[in-house]
């Protein structure tokens, strides 16, 4: 990959990150130009990203339906040559899975499937991420050496956009639950203001009424407080925020 070829590349990945609104967008565009990136006049190859979290494997993104139940049949046997990939991480590659002798399970059903040979290559994301992209192809030894390097080059120039990517969710995940913690605490101190006046007590009185109903019918507390809130014909309660 030459330099001009990185520079491009690397713009490429910047622009997905700011056109996509989800991680998701991102992520299956990503696949997408991996899929022009790696492919060949003899074949277009199919394209998972592997990605593990808290110790769970999941495929976020693919080229096809194909591709993802690929990566399907591999989490079924929770092992083979893409999560090895993403968890060592170390680039993985089996040119002719009738000869695979690793996964047997495995390679026979992606053989069923059409499969001959896979090349799982991971990312280098931050600490606590662990990803593969997983390519597949009806090729017996269709990843030679050059495709190899080119979609280990591919990775390495895709992984900080893709730590980026991850990042961002993250900050979208606390933001949005930050915010429904505050819809909540909203809800719950209007219940318990209704309560005080209802039954002309304190504070802490009416909360461990709340909390008591709650317990007794097994329903979450801003669960009983909307519906406490609903009973008296009240709109639902607006959080506002200052800037």
């Amino acid at each position: 990959m030459t330099h001009d070829h990185r520079v491009t590349k690397s713009r490429d990945l910047q622009r997905l990150i700011l056109e996509s609104s989800e991680i998701e967008s991102f992520l299956n565009a990503l696949t997408r130009l991996a899929v022009h990136e790696l492919s060949d006049a003899s074949e277009e190859v199919l394209c998972g990203i592997t990605l593990l979290r808290h110790k769970r494997a999941a495929t976020v993104a693919s080229s096809s339906q194909d591709a993802q139940d690929l990566d399907e049949v591999q989490y079924s046997y929770k092992d083979g040559p893409c999560l090895n990939a993403a968890r060592n991480p170390t680039l993985e590659h089996i040119p002719d899975l009738q000869a695979e002798e690793r996964w047997p399970e495995y390679s026979q059903n992606v053989v069923d499937r059409g499969i001959r040979s896979v090349l799982a290559v991971p990312f280098q994301l931050e600490q606590g991420d662990q990803a593969a992209l997983n390519l597949y192809s009806k090729i017996p030894h269709k990843f030679t050496a050059e495709m190899k390097n080119l979609a280990q080059g591919y990775a390495d120039e895709a992984s900080q956009a893709f730590a980026i990517a991850l990042r961002m969710a993250r900050h979208q995940d606390t933001a949005t639950d930050a915010v429904e913690a505050m819809k909540s605490r909203t809800t719950i101190d209007l219940a318990v203001g209704m309560i005080m006046g209802q039954n002309n007590c304190s504070q802490k009185r009416a909360v461990e009424i709340l909390k008591a109903a709650s317990s007794r019918r097994n329903i979450k507390l801003r669960q009983i407080a909307a519906a406490l809130v609903a009973e008296k014909d009240l709109e639902a309660p607006t959080t506002h925020f200052e800037p």
